[in-house]
C-alpha cells in the first residue's frame, strides 16, 4: 500500500482482481536447502540431507537432459537470425520442416508448463484490458505482418482449452503476480477523467446512457472473470490484487492539485511466441520467442508483437467533431443576433480551439509515453530471447523439479506418514511458515518424481512415507558429477 505521505484513491468503488495461486515456489533452491538443513536436529542427518539434495538435483537434470538437448537443437533450425541458414545446409523438404516445427513447439509447451507459465486465457486478457494504467493509447497489432498457420497447425493437433482469439498468430504465456506503483500528479490525467465524467452526465441527462449500455451487456455477459473480480475473501486460497486507477478517485480539489499514487498488478514473467508471415519472394520460418518482466496488466500491450503505430482514438474524432459543431452552431448563432457581441464569438472559438488543442497534446503525451514504455520494454523489461530464454526455462524447470523433491521428502521425513491431501497442506504451510510465501503446491508431481527415485513409499492404506536419509543416498547412488568433482579433487592434490 503507498506510504503516509502518498495520496490513495477513495476507498469506494475498490477494483479487485482476483487471480489462482500458482505452483511455482517463489524460494531460491540454495536458500531452501540451508534453511531446511539448519532445521535438523543432528549433524549427521544433516549432512545426509545436503547430500541428498545434491543427488537429488544431479539425478533429475540428467532426466531432462536429452529433451533439452532435443529443444536447442530444433530451435537452431527456426532461430530467426541464423536458423534459415541450418535448414538449407539440411536440405530438408517443406513437409520435413513442417514436424519439426510442430516437434518444437510441442518440446517448448512442455517445458512452459514444467516452468510453471501458463497461456493467457481470453478471459485473463480482457481482465487486463478492462483497466488503464501507464499506456492510454489504444494498441493494436498488424496482423499482415504475423503468420496464421504455424500455431493455428499446433493447437490442431493439441487442443487446449480457453485459448484467447489471436492463438492462432501469436500466444502469449505468464507466470507470477507483481504490483507496480507510480506517483505523480497527472494533471492531464485528471482533466480527462473530469471530461468523462461530464461527458457521462451529460449522457445520463440526455438518455443515452440507456442505448450504449445495451450495447455493451452483451459483452459483458462473455466476462465471467470479470464478474469474478469482487468476491468476498473467503476463497483463502486465491490472491487479490487491487487496482487503484485514477478513473476511481474522488473529486476533490485537494486530490487534483497533490501528487497520486496508482497501483496495477503485473505478471512478473511474460513470453510471447510467434512467426512472422513470408514474403512472395521468402519463405518466413523463424520462430520468435521473446522473454519480459514485470509487465503491467492493463499495459500487456507492449509486448505485443508487430504493433501498428497509434493514432487518435475514435473518441477523439467524435470530440473533435462535436466541438467543431457546437462551435459553429454557437458562432453562427451569435452572428445572426441582432447585436452581435465579438467578445462573445471570440470566447467560443478561443473555447472550441483549447478544447481541440487540449485533445491533441493529451495526444502527444500520450504518444510520447507510449515511446518511452517501447524503450523501456525493449531495455529495461525485456530479458534473454530465444536461445537465451529457452536456456533460462531449462534451468526454471530443474530448479522447480528439485525444490519440489526436496520439500515433499523433508515433510515426510520430519511429520511421518501422511495421505497426498495432507502432504499437499503441510508442504504450503511449511512454505508460508518458514519462508513467508504461498503457492499453490503441485504434490502430485512431486510425488511422482519421488517414487520415480525411489525414496517414498506407500504403505496399506495409500499413506506416503519416506526411507532413511543414508538409504536414499544408496538407492539413488554416486552421480556422474560426484564422480568428476572426486576426480578433480584428487589430480589437485597430486
Amino acid at each position: 500500500m503507498p506510504t503516509a505521505e502518498e495520496k490513495t484513491m477513495s476507498k469506494k468503488n475498490k477494483d479487485v482482481i482476483r487471480l489462482e495461486q500458482e505452483s511455482v515456489i517463489p524460494v531460491l533452491k540454495p536458500r531452501l536447502i540451508v534453511h531446511l538443513a539448519n532445521l535438523i536436529e543432528h549433524s549427521s542427518d544433516r549432512t545426509e540431507f545436503l547430500k541428498l539434495c545434491k543427488r537429488v538435483e544431479y539425478t533429475i537434470r540428467a532426466w531432462y537432459m536429452l529433451q533439452f538437448e532435443d529443444l536447442m537443437q530444433l530451435y537452431s533450425l527456426f532461430d530467426p537470425v541464423h536458423g534459415t541458414q541450418k535448414l538449407e545446409q539440411q536440405q530438408l523438404s517443406s513437409d520435413e520442416i513442417d514436424v519439426l516445427e510442430q516437434n518444437f513447439l510441442r518440446y517448448l509447451f512442455q517445458v512452459m508448463e514444467k516452468s510453471n507459465f501458463k497461456i493467457a486465457t481470453q478471459e485473463e486478457i480482457e481482465v487486463a484490458h478492462s483497466g488503464q494504467y501507464l499506456l492510454n493509447l489504444p494498441i493494436t497489432v498488424d496482423e499482415s505482418k504475423l503468420d496464421k498457420k504455424l500455431l493455428k497447425s499446433f493447437f490442431e493437433s493439441n487442443p487446449h482449452e480457453n485459448l484467447p482469439d489471436f492463438a492462432n498468430k501469436y500466444i502469449i504465456f505468464r507466470r507470477g503476480i507483481g504490483i507496480d506503483k507510480t506517483t505523480d500528479y497527472f494533471f492531464m490525467e485528471k482533466v480527462d477523467v473530469i471530461i468523462s465524467r461530464f461527458w457521462s452526465w451529460i449522457l445520463r441527462k440526455t438518455r443515452l446512457e440507456k442505448i450504449l449500455s445495451r450495447r455493451s451487456s452483451s459483452r459483458l455477459k462473455k466476462d465471467p472473470k470479470k464478474d469474478d473480480g469482487i468476491v468476498s475473501e473467503a476463497e483463502s486460497d486465491d490472491l487479490y490484487v487491487e487496482r487503484v486507477r485514477l478513473e476511481n478517485m474522488e473529486l476533490s480539489l485537494r486530490n487534483l492539485l497533490s501528487k497520486l499514487t496508482i497501483q496495477e498488478p503485473t505478471f512478473d514473467r511474460i513470453i510471447v511466441v510467434y512467426r512472422r508471415a513470408s514474403s512472395k519472394i521468402k519463405s518466413e520460418r523463424g520462430i520468435y520467442v521473446k522473454h519480459f518482466k514485470n509487465i503491467p496488466m492493463a499495459d500487456m500491450e507492449i509486448v505485443l508483437p508487430e504493433k501498428k503505430n497509434p493514432g487518435l482514438t475514435p473518441m477523439d474524432w467524435v470530440k473533435f467533431l462535436i466541438s467543431a459543431v457546437v462551435g459553429l452552431v454557437a458562432v453562427v448563432g451569435s452572428v445572426e443576433m441582432p447585436k452581435a457581441d465579438l467578445w462573445v464569438i471570440f470566447a467560443i472559438l478561443s473555447t472550441v480551439i483549447g478544447y481541440c488543442a487540449k485533445i491533441y497534446f493529451t495526444f502527444q503525451q500520450n504518444m510520447a509515453t507510449y515511446q518511452n514504455l517501447i524503450t523501456q520494454s525493449m531495455y529495461d523489461k525485456q530479458l534473454d530471447s530465444g536461445r537465451g530464454t529457452l536456456l533460462h526455462l531449462c534451468d526454471d524447470v530443474i530448479q522447480q523439479e528439485v525444490k519440489e523433491v526436496i520439500i515433499s521428502f523433508f515433510i515426510l521425513m520430519e511429520n511421518g506418514k501422511a495421505t497426498l491431501e495432507d502432504l499437499d497442506q503441510q508442504c504450503e504451510e511449511l512454505i508460508r511458515d518458514e519462508f513467508g510465501e504461498r503457492c499453490n503446491f503441485d504434490v502430485d508431481d512431486a510425488v511422482h518424481k519421488l517414487e520415480k527415485l525411489g525414496i517414498v513409499c506407500r504403505d496399506t492404506i495409500g499413506r506416503y512415507y519416506s526411507i532413511g536419509l543414508k538409504r536414499a543416498n544408496e538407492i539413488i547412488g554416486t552421480t556422474t558429477e560426484e564422480l568428476v568433482l572426486k576426480a578433480k579433487q584428487g589430480s589437485a592434490s597430486a
